[in-house]
């Protein structure tokens, strides 16, 4: 016989559970939350802490066949669908960063050189590091993980769970945002990516006139140094719009948890 003190404890578990499903979801998707480096139970606690206040304040019922049932298995589908969707499109504005640092990259001739990127895990090129780092200082200076938390607890109002289903239009502006993600990254690498190209018509018209000169000695030095200087120069205004493409991210999941 289950003492009566516990009598409530299976059902408070599974509100528990279900709580921590969309800010789960959201933070695996997200940026600096879902790094590698973050411990999984910072998360979880972290989740629970958003969770359970957002599920508090908004009218909802177990199913009545339980959690491990067919309608279960639809909430949580739905719930996890919800916070993948915030989640995805933060990091779609975050990503931005990593799109200029391919191209500038690539202008200066460091495409070849990569380090171990700390959010992903994976390799990517020197300047995509610095501009990733660059936009997570960013986002947590400007207050994007506490605005993301904010997005997540108003979800609940719009999107309740058991009704979280995501409609055709909002998965859409989702695709379409995703688009937008090439254009802010070649926003972010203007300023020196087509000063390095101006560099290079320049020594390719110095190897035109001068074709004894040895061009690949003298114009990757050149380029290296050039961009060098460019990125101290412009290292403001590529934080502006850093800071410009994480604020449309955001912006995006706030429709997504309006439902719109």
């Amino acid at each position: 016989m289950i003492p009566q003190g516990l009598a409530g404890l299976e059902t408070q578990l599974w509100l528990w559970m279900i709580a921590m499903i969309r800010p789960g979801a959201a933070f695996i998707a997200a940026p600096v939350f879902g790094a590698p480096q973050v411990p999984l139970q910072l998360r979880a606690v972290v989740a629970l802490a958003i969770g359970v206040p957002a599920l508090a304040n908004t009218p909802f019922v177990l199913p009545v066949d339980g959690v491990v049932s067919i309608a279960g298995f639809l909430l949580v589908a739905g719930e996890v669908m919800a916070g993948l969707a915030l989640g995805f499109s933060v990091q779609i504005g975050f990503s931005a960063a990593l799109v200029a640092g391919e191209v500038i990259g690539n202008a200066m001739g460091l495409g070849f050189a990569a380090m171990m990127d700390p959010a992903s895990g994976a390799p990517t090129p020197a300047l995509s590091q610095f501009l990733s780092l660059m936009a997570i200082f960013l986002f947590l200076g400007t207050g994007g993980h506490l605005q993301l938390a904010a997005i997540i607890v108003e979800s609940y109002r719009a999107l309740p769970p058991g009704e979280a289903w995501l409609g055709a239009k909002s998965i859409q502006g989702l695709v379409l945002f995703g688009g937008d993600l090439f254009a802010a990254g070649l926003a972010i690498a203007l300023p020196v990516g087509f000063a390095i190209i101006l560099v290079q018509l320049v020594m390719a018209m110095l190897a035109r006139s001068a074709p004894q000169m040895n061009i690949f000695s003298v114009g990757l030095p050149a380029t290296l140094m050039a961009g060098l200087v460019l990125i101290a120069i412009a290292a403001p205004v590529m934080a502006d719009g850093v800071t410009a493409a994480l604020a449309r991210g955001l912006a995006e999941a706030r429709q997504l948890a309006l439902g719109r």
